[in-house]
């Protein structure tokens, strides 16, 4: 579709199972707005395909998606920030990539690498998630000043209950295996096996009739949905990207330095 370089989303159907990959390896599959925008119209190709009923989502290279691509949207002027909208509200390009489906065909990630950040949003608005083993995964939003409600309203909505304000609140890197335990993730594969794993699963998807299948995901949809929507909608005035906090914190990111002192609580 594009250049490796500026992100491109392949796309590819193969007995009833789409394939729809992030391929920007270079960046280990950071995403810009301009790729969120050609990710929106892979899962819109998707919907539409008469010949797919169920989608594996990955990405190309060492890692999923090592979130949103810093460059654009953490190191902008303060005069772009005042101007953007957060990446997990109601309107931005993110938000709507699951919510303007028609059809609630299952998407299914397969996780690798870094899931990180915006990628971790990515993979809970996947219907299932297959994880690797080795994954490195982490609410990036927390320690970056940018909050980390709607990764915790997902996850809450998984089940994870507790185990999900701790991860949220500290923003530590947690492992495959323990959000298994919690209920994140529905599988762990072994190492350099998601993939693969994650096909298996959409082939029992794709085993039952289509409708039934649809039907029962929009009903799954529709109860994650009321959970992001109510917090983005607590959450949406925040303008957490313009604070002093934000400020230091990709500051000290960019200086490969531990952040702070944040300002007084």
């Amino acid at each position: 579709m594009q250049d490796q370089d500026d992100g491109a989303i392949e796309y590819s159907v193969d007995d009833r199972i789409a394939h729809i990959e992030i391929n920007r390896p270079a960046k280990h599959n950071a995403l810009t707005l301009a790729q969120i925008g050609r990710l929106g119209e892979a899962l819109d190709r998707f919907d539409t395909d008469t010949k797919a009923c169920v989608a594996v989502l990955s990405g190309r290279g060492k890692s999923f998606c090592s979130g949103a691509d810093v460059a654009e949207s953490q190191m902008a002027s303060r005069e772009q920030m005042a101007a953007s909208r957060d990446q997990m509200s109601i309107g931005h390009p993110f938000f709507e990539l699951f919510n303007r489906s028609l059809n609630n065909k299952p998407v299914v990630a397969a996780l690798h690498g870094n899931v990180l950040g915006l990628g971790l949003g990515l993979a809970l608005d996947c219907d299932l998630i297959v994880c690797d083993a080795a994954a490195r995964l982490q609410v990036t939003e927390t320690s970056r000043g940018l909050g980390g409600y709607r990764h915790l309203a997902l996850m809450k909505a998984r089940g994870c209950g507790i185990w999900a304000d701790e991860i949220c609140l500290t923003g530590r890197f947690f492992s495959a295996e323990e959000a298994c335990q919690a209920g994140l993730f529905n599988r762990v594969a072994p190492p350099g096996e998601a993939l693969d794993a994650a096909f298996a699963l959409a082939r029992g998807i794709a085993a039952n009739p289509p409708l039934s299948v649809r039907e029962t995901n929009r009903i799954r949809r529709w109860h994650f949905a009321r959970h992001v929507r109510e917090i983005a909608f607590e959450t949406g005035h925040l303008k957490l990207q313009m604070t002093q906090d934000f400020e230091e914190a990709v500051r000290a990111m960019a200086e490969k330095r531990t952040p702070g002192p944040f300002r007084a609580c």
